[in-house]
């Protein structure tokens, strides 16, 4: 694998019970991530990206949303995606931007998963072992406001300061017994409808 893949995490968080009441739809959440070489570290600074976005980031999205698919049961139970990327200390924010946030790595997520939203994210530069939250939105409908989710993902011994970890994650469903409603029925709020109620 041209990624110098170091190793491959996969955390899986089902929610149940929301306040000890059972969720009205359980929901299977789930963040797949790549350690690997940072393919820039030791270089400086790096004006062209493009060659390692092609040969890395389109192997890296297969990989990472396979392992979305056999975790959830296939594209059609995904119904929210999200990406992230959490860069080593010695590295550039935009390495992890360069590997997530072109179409290599976003259009095959996307295909992979039946998806025609764009795809939010989150990305750091953290020392090993520190959280990240990936948000989720629906994969179809990003409007959709029951599906704007996250699911959080740690790896005690990554990102080591010349590496990256790439995630990929997923939701087979809503936010526990969302019902805040939806962004398409919601009514017009304007601030100056808002000052005038006072």
């Amino acid at each position: 694998m041209s990624a110098g893949i170091r190793k491959i995490v996969t955390v899986v968080d089902e929610v149940l019970l929301e306040l000890g009441r059972p969720v009205a739809t359980p929901v299977r959440r789930v963040a797949a991530a790549a350690v690997i070489r940072n393919p820039w570290a030791g270089r400086g600074f790096v004006a062209d990206l493009q060659p390692e976005v092609e040969a890395v980031a389109p192997e890296l999205a297969r990989l990472l949303t396979g392992s979305l698919l056999e975790a959830l049961g296939g594209e059609e139970r995904i119904e929210a995606f999200g990406k992230a990327a959490v860069i080593g200390l010695d590295g550039e924010i935009e390495h992890g931007g360069a590997l997530i946030h072109t179409p290599y790595f976003g259009n095959v997520l996307r295909e992979l998963t039946e998806g025609t939203s764009i795809i939010v994210f989150n990305d750091d530069r953290l020392p090993a072992g520190e959280p990240l939250t990936v948000p989720l939105w629906h994969k179809t409908a990003a409007a959709t406001r029951s599906h704007y989710q996250t699911v959080q993902i740690r790896i005690p011994d990554a990102p080591r300061p010349d590496e990256i970890v790439v995630i990929a994650a997923a939701s087979s469903g809503p936010r526990p017994n969302a019902r805040i409603g939806d962004r398409r029925t919601d009514p017009v709020v304007r601030l100056a409808d808002l000052e005038n109620a006072r």
